[in-house]
């Protein structure tokens, strides 16, 4: 899997088994270690950022700060995910 950027003690990453067909563009956050059960936002279209879950129980606050920093970064988050599954599909 794919990690993107650390930011303090959260990891951002693909999960490289995103399933056939694939999944529309999202990135896990996890603490430590990256799970397939970790926290989950789908990127849209125009860059900002859908909380699917927050399975990593990110506390609110934290989260929504690293929700802004993966809006602020959308744009390189999609070239890395084209670049790593050679297609992009968009929630909404």
């Amino acid at each position: 899997m794919p990690k993107l950027y650390r930011v303090g003690p959260y990891i951002i990453y693909f999960w490289s088994n995103e399933n056939e067909p694939l999944e529309p563009i999202h990135v896990h956050i996890a603490e430590g270690t990256a799970s397939s059960n970790a926290t989950k936002i789908w990127i849209t279209s125009t860059g900002k950022g859908l909380l699917c879950n927050n399975m990593s129980e990110i506390p609110e606050r934290v989260l929504r700060k690293l929700m802004r920093f993966v809006e602020a970064n959308s744009r390189e988050i999609e070239e890395s995910w084209i670049e790593h599954f050679g297609e992009i599909r968009y929630f909404c």
